[in-house]
């Protein structure tokens, strides 16, 4: 690791107890903050999340917003009936032709909030504590010069303290250390709890598939610094597991923002556009069969170039 990463992590790396929430009132003053979910099929915990947040974070938090994607059933509905602002994502700067993917909805989310500080967090998380939300603003409510924070924890599965995140391990971390070292500290740089200033976010372009997180640190490492981020441990987060299929399908896309911004930044030499095309395979009693996906990702500029 960089002796300046490691300088970074003794030097920005916190834990949700290092912010007791009379101290985040007290440091909050003017400042407004959002907290954005964005849901697709949510309902058995979108509602939750919106609860807990609405009520004991009431004062630090000033608007909760869910973004809907397309959802079949009634995220909508319970996530209103909690207390949230509900926006459509399809609705949302409607002259512009929608994309997919969770990108798309974090985006867009910025035109329909207000916060000088924005926080984003996924829907699905179980037994949802208030911490996840307040331990982000901590480094943003006390330091002015951090413009982003991103959240750790530990990730339990099958009964496995940190049996989650395999997405990360063999595939985002690997190509983090390869090509952008700088960002080898962040213990979990797809977690989807983060928080980040206004005046920041606007100005990044947005991936809009599951290779969003992975394309802000890039470009937001490019804007602001490395001393500009913080980190934070928020303990333990739970979620329901996702197939390995699923994960192949999110750990493509996560290729894919890498071979954008490698691009980008000149570090390679493309000869050949990488195919948007995934063909993964499932057991029958006679054979296999094949299924194929796309899988390609598209890309929102910063918002501050959208047109009111």
């Amino acid at each position: 690791m960089l002796p300046e990463v490691q300088g970074w992590l003794r030097r920005r790396t916190s834990s949700a107890g290092d912010w007791p929430l009379r101290d985040l009132m007290a440091a909050k003053g003017a400042t407004t903050v959002s907290v954005v979910l964005p849901a697709r099929d949510e309902r058995e915990t979108v509602g939750e999340i919106v609860g807990v947040i609405r009520r004991e974070l009431d004062g630090l938090v000033d608007e909760v917003v869910v973004i809907d994607s397309r959802s079949a059933d009634d995220t909508a509905i319970v996530a209103a009936r909690a207390g949230a602002r509900v926006h459509a994502q399809d609705e949302i700067l409607p002259q512009l032709k929608p994309l997919d993917g969770k990108g798309e909805a974090l985006w867009k989310s910025l035109a329909v909030t207000s916060g000088d500080v924005v926080v984003f967090a996924d829907a699905d998380i179980r037994k949802f504590h208030a911490s996840l939300v307040f331990g982000l603003l901590g480094p943003l409510l006390a330091d002015p010069t951090v413009v982003y924070a991103k959240g750790c924890y530990d990730r339990p599965l099958g009964g496995v303290p940190n049996g989650g995140g395999r997405v990360t391990e063999l595939v985002a971390r690997p190509l983090i250390n390869l090509h952008w070292p700088e960002l080898a500290g962040f213990m979990q740089p797809l977690a989807g709890e983060y928080a980040g200033r206004r005046s920041a976010l606007e100005r990044v372009p947005f991936l809009t598939g599951y290779g969003v997180e992975l394309g802000l640190l890039i470009d937001l490492l490019d804007l602001a610094g490395l001393d500009a981020f913080a980190q934070v441990d928020l303990g333990s987060r739970e979620h329901a597991p996702q197939s390995t299929e699923a994960l192949g399908g999110m750990a493509a896309q996560i290729m894919l923002a890498a071979w954008s911004r490698l691009e980008r930044q000149g570090k390679i030499r493309p000869l050949h556009e990488p195919s948007p095309r995934l063909a993964q395979f499932r057991r029958r009693v006679d054979g296999h069969d094949v299924m194929v996906r796309d899988i390609g990702i598209a890309e929102r500029p910063p918002m501050l170039t959208i047109a009111a």
